[in-house]
């Protein structure tokens, strides 16, 4: 099957609380878009690049070591400059579908609403870091906090999943509250039924953005 031309590249990102799933469902979205002939890059935030993975490491595995949140922040936005200009912009360019596990938004949610950085000075760090790169459509898998911290260390506990209660539940009333500033771009699914029932309603909420951007014919 031939490959299928867009009239642009479109940037996906996937956010929500831990736990929620949206690495597993970005993975089933690659998988299904790429079925369906869609050039496409799946990536991750922090991560996806040689720099990134080795401040992913920092950030998540780095047992003992104590940092603040405006420390975390700068991290972030330093791996978040390099994916965006050596992986993302790039494949956008070529017409491809990004997703991304993570982006911006979690910053301001994680950083910002629940570690008390000034949220404008994120925002403007998010700017220099993406070069004003904002995806097309942000799925917001949410959960509710208890549920998806259990499942989250289910898996295996990181530095980020290993904060208090009150500081996951700080970050879940973060998204939800830029999701209500943002109602065209982020959209709140809940995670409830299924993993497939939930991918359904992810691959409806991307047909109707990719629609936009297909070529005729």
């Amino acid at each position: 099957m031939a490959q299928k031309n867009l009239k642009k590249g479109i940037f996906i990102t996937f956010e929500g609380p831990e736990g929620c799933g949206k690495s597993t469902h970005a993975r089933l979205l690659y998988d299904f878009l790429r079925k369906r002939s869609y050039s496409c890059l799946l990536t991750r935030e922090p991560g996806g690049t040689k720099a990134g993975e080795a401040i992913r490491q920092i950030l998540l595995h780095s047992d003992g070591v104590k940092m603040s949140d405006l420390t975390e922040l700068f991290l972030f936005e330093a791996a978040r400059s390099q994916i965006v200009g050596e992986l993302i912009r790039p494949n956008l360019a070529k017409g491809s579908i990004v997703i991304c596990d993570r982006f911006s938004d979690a910053t301001i949610c994680y950083q910002g609403y629940a570690g008390g950085v000034d949220i404008k000075a994120i925002e403007k760090l998010n700017a220099v870091a993406t070069g004003g790169l904002k995806p097309e459509l942000t799925i917001l898998l949410d959960v509710d906090t208890v549920t998806g911290l259990a499942r989250a260390k289910a898996k295996g506990i990181d530095r980020m999943e290993a904060k208090e209660l009150a500081y996951h539940k700080r970050v879940r009333a973060g998204y939800l509250k830029l999701a209500r500033q943002y109602p065209g771009r982020i959209k709140v699914i809940k995670v409830e039924g299924t993993i497939g029932e939930t991918q359904a309603v992810v691959r409806r909420e991307v047909e109707r953005v990719v629609q936009r951007y297909q070529r005729a014919g």
